[in-house]
């Protein structure tokens, strides 16, 4: 069972949390953020389209989104640590199975479906426990939990292409499923705090963003190693193109963290904001045709796309208050699966019918700068 209610400690042991909450972001949505690594690699050894190959992500989304009310839900009954050990066992079973790939519908329920399963319940209750751990210092206790999705994806991003190149795409799921257990380890250090509590119906307009925003999240870094490949960069350039996200991705977390926290301007103005930029840096994409252009995209891309993930789950705590938070979070997750299970097949589709060489069956070689 979990404690009774009290006020948020805002910080001693919730700072213990955080850095739980932080490695979990990083074993979760960056190993997700970084799986286009391995698009080109699955891609190629079965012989698919970019859009039936995008499924794998798809799926892995849209169940990580669907699970959240589900997380939610068992986190009321039990507690957070529970929910958050049971997401670290789910997610090593998806990527320790996938190692196998049998075949595209094989990826899809275990690289995708279990994946997606155990992100969800590992996420679900990091992001939720330190928002009830902390008040006054939300905003930037949860842009320092969420910033370790960045730290991650940054080291990641050299590390699976290296271990694809040593050991393969299958041994590579097996020793990241491997690395993910320490998920149970972060959720034992997710003391229980807050009680249960019910949700009441508010949130359309935000329910509306999160769709939108799902649809787009992760599809610049799922298509951005087939999309430099297209464009003629070496394969050895790419991996940087992940870095370079996953850092400026950090310092747009970090910053806006600490600016909310000195409530000079409300959360949600910043998230307007956050999203008008964040939307124009992905209409200049067809600009860029060489990796420095490339470069310049995803570093604007990044950067914003940290300053609206560090605040938008502070917002939805601000729309519904926290005691009805932990199942608003889940409801709000399961509103955004919609835009996150199509997402990456309508990318993929639209990059077939653009005709890059990557989004269609016949694979070309990556040519050198």
């Amino acid at each position: 069972m979990q404690a009774k209610d009290g006020n948020p400690p805002d910080g001693g042991y919730g700072w213990v949390v955080v850095v739980s909450a932080f490695m979990v972001m990083g074993l979760t949505v960056a190993v997700l953020k970084t799986f286009g690594l391995f698009f080109v690699e699955i891609q190629q050894h079965f012989d698919e389209l970019a859009s039936t190959t995008s499924w794998i992500t798809s799926v892995t989304i849209a169940v990580f989104h669907l699970g959240a009310p589900v997380a939610s839900s068992l986190c009321v009954q039990y507690t957070h640590r529970t929910v958050v050990i049971t997401g670290g066992l789910l997610a090593f079973s998806g990527m320790a199975l996938g190692f196998f790939g049998l075949n595209m519908v094989w990826m899809y329920a275990t690289t995708g479906f279990l994946q997606g399963l155990g992100i969800s319940f590992s996420w679900t209750p990091a992001i939720s426990i330190v928002s009830h751990y902390f008040s006054k210092k939300r905003a930037l206790a949860n842009a320092i939990a969420s910033a370790g999705e960045c730290a991650f994806a940054f080291m990641f991003g050299p590390f699976f292409q290296w271990l694809i190149s040593q050991y393969g795409w299958k041994g590579a799921l097996l020793i990241i499923g491997g690395i993910q257990l320490n998920i149970c380890v972060c959720g034992v250090l997710m003391r229980p705090l807050a009680g249960s509590s019910f949700l009441e119906a508010k949130f359309v307009l935000y329910a509306i963003f999160g769709i939108l925003a799902a649809m787009s999240f992760f599809v610049p870094p799922l298509f951005l190693v087939p999309l430099s490949y297209s464009l003629g960069i070496d394969e050895s350039w790419t991996a940087s193109l992940l870095s370079i996200l996953a850092m400026v991705d950090f310092g747009g977390r970090l910053l806006c963290g600490w600016y909310a926290n000195l409530h000079l301007t409300k959360t949600i103005h910043l998230l307007a904001m956050a999203i008008t930029l964040i939307s124009t840096s992905l209409m200049l994409l067809p600009l860029a045709n060489n990796y420095l252009s490339l470069a310049i995209f995803t570093g604007f891309y990044g950067f914003f796309f940290g300053t609206t993930v560090a605040i938008h789950i502070t917002v939805l705590a601000d729309v519904v208050g926290m005691p009805e938070f932990d199942s608003a979070l889940g409801l709000f997750m399961l509103i955004r699966s919609t835009g996150g299970f199509v997402g990456p097949p309508l990318a993929g589709k639209s990059g077939s019918a653009l005709k890059f060489p990557l989004f269609s069956s016949g694979v070309s070689e990556p040519r050198s700068t």
